[in-house]
């Protein structure tokens, strides 16, 4: 891929190589923003979203899939044994005992204030920003970098949902000549791109599968024996 400029088919090429969405790839559908799917890239998210690689990130999500454990009910249900279980099947063994404590408290914020609809939160959020402090507000490790993962891929999906770019994005943008090598705010990456996007968009793709594989590309320049993680 180029360092410089937007040839064309750039943007076909990032994504043949590397993938769109992350949620695509777990079998998640969120173009129409139901609510069960909504819920399952949210606990993907934060299994995501801790120091941890793609690979046993995926895996984990997939054992909760297999156990059925895909709701906020289904959760807390299932209790902290049962959590622990399901979250050292996948390898997530680091984080074991720490992630079942923060789905439990995050599905049961979800339950009393939103009813266990994420699209509750949505649509009691002003605007972005105020979606971003919700999200964060359901528990005790739901930082900016599980907030930024889990809305990036709603762009599209709801109309609130804009978070700034990662860091990750920001550095596969700018080695792909995307952006400019010098820009450093990541609070101006997000329109850039987006001009980016619609003067060489894909079809069969959205902005989000774009921005997701920049991740995933950003990700390999700094781990370039890894998959991209996040």
């Amino acid at each position: 891929m180029t360092r410089r400029g937007r040839p064309a088919g750039a943007c076909a090429r990032l994504l043949r190589e590397l993938g769109g969405r992350y949620a695509t790839a777990l079998g998640i559908k969120l173009a129409g923003g139901r609510s069960p799917e909504v819920f399952k890239w949210f606990l993907a998210a934060i299994l995501y979203g801790t120091r941890i690689s793609q690979g046993i990130a995926a895996e984990t999500y997939r054992e909760f899939a297999r156990a059925g454990v895909m709701s906020p009910r289904a959760i807390l249900a299932t209790g902290w044994d049962g959590l622990v279980r399901i979250l050292d099947r996948g390898g997530y063994v680091r984080y074991d005992f720490k992630t079942a404590t923060k789905l439990l408290r995050v599905c049961e914020s979800l339950m009393k204030d939103y009813g266990g609809d994420l699209n509750a939160l949505h649509a009691a959020a002003r605007d972005a920003r105020d979606l971003e402090r919700r999200i964060g507000a359901l528990g005790k490790g739901i930082g900016e970098v599980t907030t930024g993962i889990f809305l990036r891929e709603l762009r599209g999906a709801w109309s609130k949902a804009d978070p700034v770019a990662s860091e990750l994005a920001l550095t596969g943008a700018r080695d792909l000549g995307f952006v400019s090598r010098r820009l450093r705010d990541r609070s101006t990456a997000i329109p850039l791109l987006r001009n980016a996007w619609r003067s060489a968009a894909v079809r069969g793709y959205c902005f989000a599968d774009f921005e997701a594989a920049l991740v995933r590309h950003g990700t390999r320049l700094r781990h370039p024996r890894s998959p991209a993680s996040r």
